[in-house]
């Protein structure tokens, strides 16, 4: 995540699904924001939907007017804004830049795995989303990514989990379906579903205690973004 994409319009999707998640479950939630350095692009412009409420705020009205109140005040674009509206209820956050060098993102990931001890929820919000064969971890550009070893560690210390992966140039039904097979096979023991917006897939692993939450977050992620947020099951695991 960088700060410069705060408040677009896959920002009020991505905070949209959180929302209907907690609303759900109450479950605590840590959002690990995985930030990185703003990068001076273009990226994070998409910000047109905020003048079109009649379009766009039927989906959570609170959420739309939190964020435009917010961007109204033409303060620098920074996600810690969000962590101090109550848009996110009973959430922690981890606001810690990630590093690419090893030693220093072994002790990253220390620093979350504690900040993640009193919470039940880990949402991972890297750039890009899970890793890549070409980006090594410890290597230049790895900040971009979470890798499987950080999910493994957060899945047996209790955690079920929200996974940010942008999507590549694969049919979309078949990397999505691949991505949950990987995750599931990261998991033991959970079920696995993702939902997806125009050019990005959000991976979950719900814990066996949490397995009973199932049918209630498909629920209100339906009700409340039908036609934004797109429901997918595991359809054939993998392994």
């Amino acid at each position: 995540m960088k700060d410069q994409y705060f408040g677009d319009i896959n920002d009020y999707r991505k905070y949209g699904l959180l929302r209907s998640i907690i609303q759900v479950t109450k479950l605590r939630m840590l959002v690990a924001w995985m930030l990185t350095p703003d990068d001076g692009s273009t990226d994070g412009n998409f910000t047109l939907y905020l003048e079109q409420p009649s379009k766009w705020s039927k989906y959570d009205p609170q959420l739309f007017q939190g964020i435009r109140d917010i961007l109204s005040n033409k303060q620098q674009r920074r996600v810690s804004l969000l962590e101090n509206t109550g848009l996110l209820p009973e959430t922690y956050y981890f606001s810690n830049r990630v590093p690419d060098s090893s030693p220093e993102r072994n002790a990253w990931f220390s620093s979350l795995t504690a900040h993640s001890q009193e919470c039940e929820f880990v949402f991972l919000d890297p750039d890009n989303g899970l890793e890549v064969k070409s980006t090594p971890y410890g290597r230049k550009y790895s900040s971009k990514f979470a890798y499987w070893r950080e999910i493994e560690k957060l899945w047996s210390s209790g955690k079920s989990l929200l996974i940010y992966q942008h999507f590549i140039r694969e049919n979309r039904i078949n990397f999505i379906q691949r991505m949950m097979g990987e995750l599931k096979n990261t998991t033991p023991s959970s079920l696995v579903e993702a939902f997806s917006t125009p050019h990005v897939v959000f991976l979950m692993a719900l814990q066996p205690k949490h397995h009973n939450f199932h049918s209630e977050i498909v629920n209100s992620v339906q009700s409340n973004w039908k036609g934004q947020i797109q429901h997918w099951d595991l359809i054939c695991p993998i392994g």
